[in-house]
């Protein structure tokens, strides 16, 4: 094996087969993206949400906004 591998344990959760990720190879954040590449599985962080993604979860505005008041400007004195 090599340094930064380690033998771990498959074990099944209700109906999937599940893996505890040790302390050293914890991923940061709440979820992950996985892969298969030929017989490997490949399992990396799953990239922050960008905020057009956040943005479009929001639920629209009920409200109106009320238009600006286009006030003439002040007169200036040169």
């Amino acid at each position: 094996m090599m340094q930064n591998e380690r033998r771990v344990t498959l074990f099944t959760n209700g109906r999937n087969q599940a893996i505890r990720i040790p302390r050293e190879f914890e991923l940061p954040g709440k979820e992950a993206i996985i892969r298969k590449d030929g017989d490997r599985l490949i399992i990396e962080p799953a990239p922050a949400p960008t905020l057009l993604a956040v943005l479009a979860t929001l639920a629209p505005l009920e409200e109106s906004i009320p238009e600006p008041v286009d006030a003439p400007p002040e007169p200036v004195d040169f």
